[in-house]
């Protein structure tokens, strides 16, 4: 037989090396299980661990829950109890078994149920259906009151005895259903239904007395919560002890811890009603006494005021007397003053005689002459040496002046002014004309001069 050839790439584990490697393996690739079964063969040594075979009908696994992790299981397991377990997938290397390391340990029948109530209970909640805006207020009077409940309960006679005792002339409307098992959902929501349709309650309280959490799961389904929801009168929710709680709690209107709390939350106080009107009675007498008070006390004024028909008489004599003397006081006063205007008019009038006027326009005539005589006057001598300045200035630009200098004014024969040497030619007769008369010349030569003019 042929032994096989070694080759560089071939690895070689040990049997330690193996099991480490392939636990590493799992508990890498696998993330935290849950895993539901029945736990056998539970042994529970004096180090504290436990361990124990989880098997359904088909197949089973080694498990071990380690002493950190049991001490917070909340019941006794044993052999036989089927259990929902947290667990990640490992492996016992001494023996090369495979098994499950347990974290978590719960009772199977009531941790499915948790778990469909924490699902539920997020779901509604991210929808807004525990939103305290979407809570109807309870009415401040409430006449009529529906149950939806089982007729046969404790529940719905706990809530009749506080009724009676609070306020017995209430009215009350049972609409049964059952409370627990299978049909109870259909039938709570169906009641509900038939609250609102009625539409003669001023509040509904939808409850039960206590139990396990299977016994009160039909308050828990999502149809209850959606009913009680959608309800359009205001709902208690009155389901179990004071230490459970449902959906139905979460989502109504209002949460009473008991049946008999829900009755004593929306029922009126008789005794305290009584002691009201009690009070409103002693207020009520308290103000009609008052008014009676105010009225007799109004007599008396009116009676101290009315008096003897002679009496009055005399009082409106007087008056008239009064109003005489003002009667007259104001006459005289207006004709003073009518006397004043005319005063002031005939004044007015005499200021306005023709003869005045005819003085005062004279007077004002005169005055007009003098000004404008003067205003003449003035304007003559500034005429006057306005033309004196303007002659100094026109004789000191005089042709004559500038001639009397020893100036000349040179003419061509065509009587135009000689201005440049380039309008001449020699040969030609010019006239000079001088201060004292003119000359005939005659050009000989033409010379050039370098003058700047400017």
């Amino acid at each position: 037989m042929a032994m096989p050839t070694d080759t560089p790439n071939r690895q070689i584990f040990t049997v330690s090396e193996l099991n480490r490697t392939v636990r590493q393996l799992l508990e890498s690739t696998l993330p935290l299980l849950w895993v539901e079964g029945e736990i056998s063969n539970f042994a529970r040594p004096n180090s504290g661990h436990w361990y124990l075979t989880l098997k359904d009908q088909n197949a089973q696994v080694r498990c071990a829950m380690f002493k950190n992790s049991n001490t917070r299981v909340n019941f006794k397991p044993g052999n036989g109890i089927s259990v929902l377990v947290r667990c990640r997938v490992g492996l016992y290397e001494g023996r090369g078994d495979y098994q499950l390391i347990i974290e978590h340990m719960e009772e199977a029948g009531f941790g499915a149920l948790q778990r469909q109530f924490d699902q539920l209970k997020a779901k509604l909640a991210n929808e807004g259906l525990f939103d305290q805006a979407h809570k109807q207020p309870m009415p401040r009077s409430v006449n009529h009151i529906g149950v939806v409940t089982s007729s046969t309960g404790a529940a719905f006679k706990d809530i009749l005895a506080v009724l009676n005792r609070r306020f017995p002339s209430i009215k009350v409307t049972l609409f049964p259903t059952a409370v627990q098992g299978g049909q109870a959902a259909e039938q709570i929501v169906e009641a509900i239904d038939n609250a609102n349709q009625n539409n003669r309650c001023d509040a509904l309280i939808v409850g039960r007395g206590g139990g396990s959490l299977e016994d009160l799961w039909p308050f828990n389904e999502e149809s209850v919560a959606r009913a009680i929801f959608n309800s359009g009168i205001p709902i208690v929710s009155a389901v179990g002890h004071e230490v459970d709680f449902t959906i139905a709690d979460f989502i109504a209107d209002l949460r009473a811890p008991t049946p008999s709390a829900a009755a004593e939350l929306i029922s009126p106080n008789g005794d305290e009603i009584i002691s009201q009107f009690a009070g409103f009675e002693t207020l009520l007498a308290n103000a009609i006494n008052r008014r009676l008070q105010r009225l007799n006390q109004k007599t008396v004024e009116l009676r101290n005021r009315l008096q003897h028909p002679g009496r009055k008489l005399q009082e409106q004599a007087q008056h008239l007397d009064h109003l005489d003397i003002r009667l007259k006081r104001s006459i005289q006063g207006i004709l003073q003053v009518y006397r004043h205007k005319i005063t002031l008019r005939r004044d007015r009038l005499l200021r306005q005689h023709p003869r005045e006027a005819l003085a005062h326009q004279r007077q004002r005539l005169n005055d007009a002459i003098n000004q404008i005589s003067k205003a003449a006057s003035q304007q003559l001598k500034e005429k006057v040496s306005h033309t004196e300045q303007t002659m100094h200035l026109l004789d000191a630009v005089s042709p004559l002046k500038i001639l009397g200098r020893g100036f000349s004014v040179i003419r061509d024969d065509k009587n135009q002014v000689v201005k440049s040497i380039a309008s001449v030619t020699p040969g030609e007769n010019l006239r000079a004309s001088l201060i004292d008369g003119e000359l005939n010349i005659e050009v000989t030569k033409i010379t050039k001069t370098d003058i700047l003019t400017t």
